[in-house]
């Protein structure tokens, strides 16, 4: 099937970074032509008249299913925090994680976002919900020492069986997940990281979120966490670490010796009081791939990407005392083309480049907060003026789930409905 998306605004996120002006051509599922004037017909033809054409975004690190728990667990120390979640947690059935999911699924693609890294148990309900929503999930199951988890078995094991039965899916990437060093041994973390390497997939890991973590592992090991993995042999480039905060410089270098991404999620650790600003021009200079995740609904409480690349950009700026760092160009690449890098996508996502998927989304050009619009501050626009509200129709793979503001794959009336009765099931005890 042929689509054409015909005069608009075209961000390319390429190499060059190009912005042009003309058509989008999609056959099923890629990118066939970006830009010029497309003489021929189509199955499908969008007149955007000068709207904004961009890449999906890639939202690296998240809970998706938590999406029915907002506002549960505001305004409280961590500790407590922690506690009351984990207690909802152990009491989670597949209902009210296929809700949470579907309802996560739909902000986030009613928001531009058309791929999102998950870190959870019981990915298998996950991705059922996910391949209904039409986006792409890569989907990593929650790993960590029997004596912690409230698993059946063990959480390894558990994680190769969601791997095998779903690795040939469509949309759906299967990965691997470290909770953190705080409950995951040496043991757990050799055979998570082993398996990621294995099968090349990717390995989601909190680490370095706070300040009480990095000073009990120090206790314990006499190593900070990033030092301790890299003792223990276990950093290689399918790492995405989300958070990554609490750092000291040898640390990034040792990051960035082992090709390892990151998913900044500056809402979440702000929300948290957790302290610390993530050292992204120290990233950078080490080779660190910087990407950007919103963390769940229960400490962000939005899965808003746009909103997520503009407070990164002004924590980075306000806590360094410089205006010049996290510029917008960088920023979008975050939370596109890095975005795709961290998951080892950058050859099929992240870009409007012909031959990858048609990942795209389409922002209304014409709305107030994005004008005036040129060519000249049309990046600065979508980083620090849009929303999700500016958003009006969605790819992903070729296939539109979003169309004019209306989510094309789920029926909404029901999950917004099922929402309501799972926050009250779950929290109301």
């Amino acid at each position: 099937m042929l689509k054409v998306i015909r005069d608009a605004w075209i961000v390319t996120q390429n190499a060059s970074r190009d912005i042009v002006r003309g058509d989008l051509v999609i056959e099923d599922e890629r990118i066939v032509s970006v830009g010029g004037t497309y003489k021929g017909s189509a199955d499908e033809e969008i007149f955007a008249n000068g709207d904004i054409v961009m890449p999906g975004m890639i939202n690296t690190h998240t809970h998706i299913a938590m999406s029915v728990m907002k506002g549960v667990v505001d305004d409280l120390l961590f500790p407590d925090f922690l506690n009351k979640t984990f207690k909802i947690d152990s009491d989670r059935t597949d209902k009210d994680l296929d809700i949470g999911t579907r309802l996560g699924c739909a902000e986030m693609m009613r928001g531009g976002t058309t791929t999102f890294v998950d870190l959870y148990y019981s990915e298998d309900v996950i991705a059922k919900a996910t391949l209904d929503a039409g986006i792409r999930g890569v989907l990593c199951w929650c790993t960590l020492d029997e004596q912690f988890t409230t698993q059946k078995g063990n959480p390894v094991d558990n994680a190769k069986r969601f791997y095998e039965a779903h690795k040939n899916l469509r949309k759906i990437v299967p990965g691997i997940g470290l909770q953190g060093v705080y409950v995951c041994g040496e043991e757990t973390c050799h055979r998570a990281s082993e398996f990621s390497k294995e099968k090349d997939i990717p390995l989601n890991m909190h680490l370095s979120e706070t300040r009480g973590e990095v000073n009990d592992h120090k206790r314990d090991t006499g190593l900070r966490p990033v030092e301790w993995l890299n003792k223990i042999g276990v950093l290689h480039e399918n790492f995405v670490t989300a958070h990554s905060a609490w750092l000291t410089l040898n640390e990034v270098r040792l990051m960035g010796q082992a090709g390892i991404s990151v998913s900044l999620c500056p809402v979440s650790n702000m929300k948290l009081a957790t302290g610390g600003v993530a050292p992204v021009p120290e990233f950078i200079d080490n080779g660190v791939n910087v990407s950007i995740g919103t963390d769940g609904n229960t400490t962000n409480n939005t899965l808003d990407m746009f909103s997520e690349m503009k407070v990164c950009g002004l924590l980075q700026k306000s806590s360094r005392w410089d205006p010049t760092v996290t510029n917008a160009q960088q920023l979008l690449d975050f939370a596109t083309i890095n975005g795709a890098k961290a998951i080892g996508m950058e050859d099929s996502i992240g870009s409007l480049e012909p031959g990858k998927y048609a990942d795209v989304v389409i922002l209304d050009g014409k709305a107030p907060n994005l004008r005036p619009l040129l060519m000249e501050n049309m990046i600065a626009n979508i980083v620090y003026s849009a929303s999700s509200l500016n958003v009006k129709t969605v790819f992903c793979q070729g296939d539109m789930v979003v169309r004019d503001s209306e989510i094309l794959t789920l029926d909404m009336e029901n999950v917004l409905a099922e929402s309501e009765d799972m926050w009250r099931s779950l929290c109301l005890r």
